[in-house]
């Protein structure tokens, strides 16, 4: 099966919540970590194992935080390593498109 031919997808606005919150779980609801541990991370290994493209849509949201976006983008880079998260993932945000730029940022600077 081709790479192009499968895709996976994440709307985290629809199944994850419209409001991210902060970094960590223990700082509180609908964290980084939160949806790295329970949304994110089993469907980026389904994808690796399919050699497929897992899309995030960002779009839907009221607002990310950085440190939302870093943990959960970065903390799977410091996880699987920037490579194969940088060939997993793509992301759509119509309503934000500088969101994009700075999660490349943060998975690129997790493997330094």
């Amino acid at each position: 099966m081709n790479v192009a031919d499968t895709a996976l997808e994440i709307n985290i606005a629809q199944e994850f919540t419209p409001t991210p919150g902060p970094r960590f779980i223990r700082e509180g609801k609908f964290s980084g970590e939160q949806f790295r541990e329970e949304v994110l991370k089993e469907r980026f290994v389904q994808a690796l194992q399919e050699s497929a493209i897992l899309n995030i849509d960002l779009d839907g949201g009221y607002g990310y935080a950085p440190s939302f976006l870093e943990e959960a983008f970065g903390g799977l880079a410091r996880e699987y390593g920037p490579a194969p998260v940088l060939k997993t993932l793509r992301f759509k945000s119509d309503e934000e498109p500088l969101l994009i730029r700075d999660i490349d940022g943060y998975i690129r600077k997790a493997g330094s």
